[in-house]
């Protein structure tokens, strides 16, 4: 036996003083849908679209378990602007694995980026997020993720333990089928502390400071001989410019 731990739950408007006290904080659903504006029903419009990601053909310890699109935003007050499509980049300061590579993955469809649940989500946290650092304009990028067991086995973070090279990065978990582990870890970048629990509940919501943080996903295994997924929309916010224009 794997003991599951719950994972912790702020109130929507203690996202401030979580955020400056630990580092990161820990929504539940009807805590993200006031944050965002948009209902949890609105949000759960948007899950089909994770059923049609295209395989990842960048992962480099040999594996064929992940799934993905992506897209790139610029968030101005209430302005939310897709840019043009672009590769994602990261150095090997944030990615030992995959970094100081141009990964082109596939674009998010256009039916899902301009729909209003989406809109509202980006839209909403990015407010959210301004109040933590009030950066303007704040250079958005969206990963849809599918992590599934055909392997036998998938890996959330391949990378293992890690930042993402921005300020602030958001995990929405949107669905998890069929599967055990996953467990999410989070750690004081300068200290010894950490946490550890579970998303379980579609459109929960971690929130972190990069900058104070250090996170990562347990791999996943299947649950019974069917396999199973996990699906998860990763959110990055960065200040200056995308990582790679400096």
């Amino acid at each position: 036996m794997v003991a599951i731990f719950p994972a912790p739950s702020t109130p929507a408007d203690a996202l401030v003083p979580a955020m400056r006290g630990h580092g990161y904080a820990v929504f539940a659903p009807d805590a993200v849908a006031a944050l965002c504006g948009v209902p949890v029903a609105g949000l759960e419009t948007l899950k089909a679209s994770w059923s049609d990601l295209p395989r990842d053909e960048y992962l480099l310890d040999g594996g064929s378990y992940r799934r993905r699109r992506h897209a790139c935003f610029v968030a101005d007050g209430d302005a939310l602007e897709r840019v043009p499509h672009r590769a994602h980049w990261q150095s090997k300061d944030y990615n030992a694995l995959h970094g100081g590579l141009r990964r082109w993955f596939a674009p998010v469809e256009d039916a899902v980026a301009g729909s209003d649940a989406w809109q509202g989500l980006l839209r909403g946290l990015s407010a959210q997020v301004s109040r933590l650092d009030d950066a303007r304009p704040w250079y958005l990028e969206a990963h849809q993720f599918r992590i599934d067991t055909a392997d036998g086995i998938g890996r959330p973070t391949p990378e293992g333990a890690h930042r993402d090279g921005v300020d602030f990065v958001a995990v929405l978990l949107v669905d998890r089928v069929g599967i055990r582990g996953g467990e999410t870890r989070v750690f004081d970048a300068r200290g010894p502390d950490g946490q550890r629990f579970t998303l379980e509940q579609p459109w929960s919501l971690l929130l972190l400071d990069d900058a104070r943080v250090i996170h990562e996903s347990t791999p996943i295994q299947p649950e019974g001989d069917a396999g199973g997924h996990r699906d998860t929309l990763v959110l990055t916010w960065r200040k200056g410019g995308f990582q790679g224009d400096d």
